[in-house]
């Protein structure tokens, strides 16, 4: 194991009486990526912001890099060079151009001379593809681009390890894909990183460890497979294995398929799986105003499990005890899905279209 470069001993971290971290204790060591995980208000954020001393713990102990960082007089500016950031809001300086943002840092507490600092600069802009944006200022860019030039602007200060506080949680969902490209690519290069997310898929894939935060404790550390795959505890398990849902019961043939429609547009914007919408708008359409047009009531879900990035179309009529699927619905069907599963459950019957 390569040395430790972050060590935490018995942190806490209280807001008047809200208790929000107690009793953390962990070591990063150098080139692992850490995702953490966990439900809203755990004590996640407030975490990555006590390891950079932006939100000094209650109690406990931070050592980087062997030094304590929470000891009284440890100079701050020493450990920002140290320890890089990355926000949800981006925090760019709207003054500013893109290159500007990125030098700025570098020369004023690294004393990087003003070409070092844009040739360097630039580099890491072409690493962010970004390199064409340089002279463009804040307000003139999308919130990916934002936090694409944040992450450029944190590695300029040649840091050894870099905190991300949610960076895709600000974003249009179109928009998030292009963010977590580059930090999967900095995942590879080796980079020491703790990153707060609620992308599963991507905490599963780029990350060497998981911490799930559960009450403002680390319940279970280990690896990705460990985590997702064999998770300890009950309040783990509850967490990976969340399945989002949109549900309609639809009662009669005047129903709103508007409604219907926008609702899945929303939803697959949420979740990112922008790319099945059309398919999932079409089969809707086609269950409800041929297959099963006779068949009402019914309940109609889209299902989307986060880690394993199925999505699923639910049809469920009650009190039915066969398909209600023709023979010309399945050769119509089976082509346009990856599965069709039929069921007979206590409620009625379902049909699922796994798409």
């Amino acid at each position: 194991m390569e040395q430790s470069i972050i060590r935490v001993s018995h942190l806490g971290k209280r807001f008047g009486e809200l208790e929000v971290l107690r009793n953390v204790d962990f070591e990063v060591h150098q080139g692992e990526v850490i995702s953490i995980i966990g439900p809203s208000g755990t004590g996640k954020s407030t975490l990555l912001r006590a390891l950079n001393m932006l939100e000094p713990p209650t109690s406990g102990d931070i050592f980087v890099n062997g030094e304590q960082i929470t000891a009284k007089g440890y100079p701050l500016h020493l450990l920002r060079r140290k320890v890089g950031m990355v926000f949800q809001s981006f925090n760019l300086f709207d003054h500013m151009t893109v290159l500007e943002n990125i030098t700025d840092a570098p020369m004023k507490l690294l004393r990087i001379p003003q070409e070092q600092a844009k040739e360097e600069a630039m580099s890491l802009l072409k690493e962010v593809g970004m390199a064409q944006k340089a002279d463009v200022y804040p307000s003139a860019l999308s919130g990916g681009q934002k936090q694409r030039v944040a992450i450029a602007r944190a590695l300029a200060m040649h840091p050894e390890v870099i905190l991300f506080d949610e960076p895709t949680s600000a974003l249009d969902p179109t928009m998030v894909g292009e963010v977590l490209s580059v930090i999967r690519q900095l995942a590879k290069s080796g980079l020491t990183m703790l990153i707060v997310t609620h992308e599963m898929r991507f905490a599963h894939d780029v990350s060497t460890r998981i911490f799930f935060m559960n009450e403002g404790i680390v319940y279970e550390d280990g690896t990705p497979e460990q985590i997702f795959e064999h998770p300890v505890h009950s309040a783990t398990k509850a967490f990976i294995q969340r399945i989002q849902k949109l549900v309609y019961e639809i009662d009669s043939d005047d129903f709103d398929f508007l409604q219907i429609h926008t609702g899945i547009n929303q939803f697959c914007l949420k979740y990112n799986i922008t790319g099945k919408k059309d398919l999932a708008y079409s089969l809707v359409k086609e269950m409800l105003f041929t297959h099963m047009r006779t068949f009402r009531p019914l309940t109609l879900r889209m299902t989307h499990a986060e880690l394993s990035g199925l999505t699923a179309l639910d049809f469920m009529v009650e009190g039915l005890d066969h398909s209600p699927l023709t023979d010309d619905a399945h050769e119509s069907l089976r082509p346009q899905v990856e599965n069709l599963i039929e069921e007979s459950t206590t409620r009625g019957f379902r049909v699922k279209l796994i798409l």
